[in-house]
C-alpha cells in the first residue's frame, strides 16, 4: 500500500488478502457493474420509449434507476482501479465528493422509495381519487422534495468536516464512508457525531413508519377483494417494492442501528458492499421479471424492431 504525503491525500484500505483474491473480486465486480449499468438503463429506457409505462409508479422507478446508475459508477470504478492496481491513495477532496454522493444517492433512494410506497397505497386504496392526487406535476414535487430534503439532511456535514483536522491518513474502508473519515479527526467531534446519528435516525425511522402505515393498509385493502386474481396481482406487484425495500432499509438498519459492542470494521466493510452492490445489480430484474406489464412492452418493443 502506498503511503500518504501531506498534499492533502488519505488512503483506502480497502479489503484484505492476497494479489489472487483482489484479482477475483475485480473481475466479479467488474462483470456487476456492466450488468447494473446495462440493466438500469434498459429499464429507464423501456419506460420512457412506451407511453403504457407513463405512470407515476414508473416515473419513480426511473428516477430510482438513475440513482442506482449513480450509486455505481461513484463507489465500484473507484474500488475496481484500487483492486487491479494497488493504488489506494484518493485525494482529500475526491474523498469527500464521494462520501457526498454516496450518502447523497442513498437517503435519496430511502425517499423515492417511501415515495414509492404512498404512491402505492393510493393506488390500491383509492384507485378512483388515484389519478387526480398523482398528477405529472405531483409526481415531480415529490422527487424534488426528496433531493432538497436529502441536501438539506446532508448541507451541515457536507460543511464542516472538509474543514476539520485530520491527524492520521488512512481509512479503515474501500469507500470513503463518513463514520471512518470521522475517526481520523483530531479534535473533539461528539456534537458532528450526534448530529450524523440524529439525521440517519430520523430519516430512516420516519421512512420505515411511512413505508409500513402504508403496506399495513394495502393488506388490509388487499384482503377484502373478492377476486382472487386481483388479490395476486396487487401483491404481486406490491411484492417487487417489498423486495427492494428489504435491501435497501435491512442494510441501513444493521449499519446505523446496532449496539456498539457489536461492531466490526470488516463486517461493516462487506455490508456496505453487499449495500452498494446488490440494490443496483437487482433493481432492473426485480421490476421487470416480475412484472407482467413490463416484460409485454419489452415484447412490444421487440415486435416493433423486428418488423422495422
Amino acid at each position: 500500500m502506498e503511503k500518504s504525503n501531506e498534499t492533502g491525500e488519505f488512503i483506502l484500505k480497502g479489503f484484505p488478502g492476497s494479489h489472487v483474491l483482489h484479482t477475483a473480486m475485480f473481475m466479479i465486480l467488474l462483470l456487476v457493474l456492466f450488468v447494473t449499468l446495462a440493466g438500469n438503463v434498459f429499464i429507464i429506457t423501456i419506460i420512457c420509449s412506451n407511453y403504457c409505462l407513463h405512470t407515476p409508479m414508473y416515473f419513480f422507478l426511473v428516477c430510482l434507476s438513475f440513482m442506482e446508475i449513480i450509486a455505481s459508477c461513484t463507489v465500484l470504478p473507484n474500488l475496481l482501479f484500487i483492486l487491479i492496481t494497488r493504488r489506494s491513495s484518493i485525494s482529500r477532496a475526491g474523498c469527500f465528493i464521494q462520501s457526498y454522493i454516496y450518502y447523497f444517492v442513498s437517503m435519496t433512494d430511502f425517499l423515492i422509495l417511501t415515495v414509492m410506497s404512498f404512491d402505492r397505497y393510493l393506488a390500491v386504496c383509492s384507485p378512483l381519487r388515484y389519478t387526480s392526487i398523482m398528477r405529472n406535476q405531483v409526481c415531480i414535487k415529490l422527487v424534488s422534495f426528496c433531493i432538497i430534503t436529502t441536501f438539506l439532511f446532508l448541507l451541515y456535514p457536507t460543511i464542516i468536516t472538509p474543514r476539520l483536522p485530520y491527524c492520521h491518513h488512512v481509512i479503515d474502508h474501500f469507500i470513503c464512508e463518513s463514520a471512518a473519515i470521522l475517526k481520523l479527526v483530531c479534535v473533539d467531534i461528539t456534537f458532528l457525531i450526534l448530529n450524523t446519528i440524529i439525521v440517519s435516525v430520523f430519516l430512516l425511522i420516519g421512512c420505515l413508519i411511512v413505508t409500513t402505515i402504508s403496506y399495513i393498509l394495502i393488506v388490509l385493502t388487499v384482503v377484502r377483494m373478492p377476486s382472487d386474481v386481483g388479490r395476486q396481482k396487487t401483491f404481486s406487484t406490491c411484492l417487487s417494492h417489498l423486495i427492494m425495500l428489504s435491501i435497501v432499509f435491512g442494510s441501513a438498519i444493521f449499519i446505523e442501528i446496532r449496539p456498539p459492542h457489536k461492531y466490526s470494521v470488516e463486517t461493516d466493510k462487506m455490508v456496505n458492499l453487499v449495500s452498494t452492490v446488490l440494490g443496483p445489480l437487482l433493481n432492473p430484474f426485480i421490476y421487470t421479471l416480475r412484472n407482467e406489464k413490463v416484460k409485454e412492452c419489452i415484447k412490444d418493443t421487440v415486435r416493433r424492431r423486428t418488423v422495422f
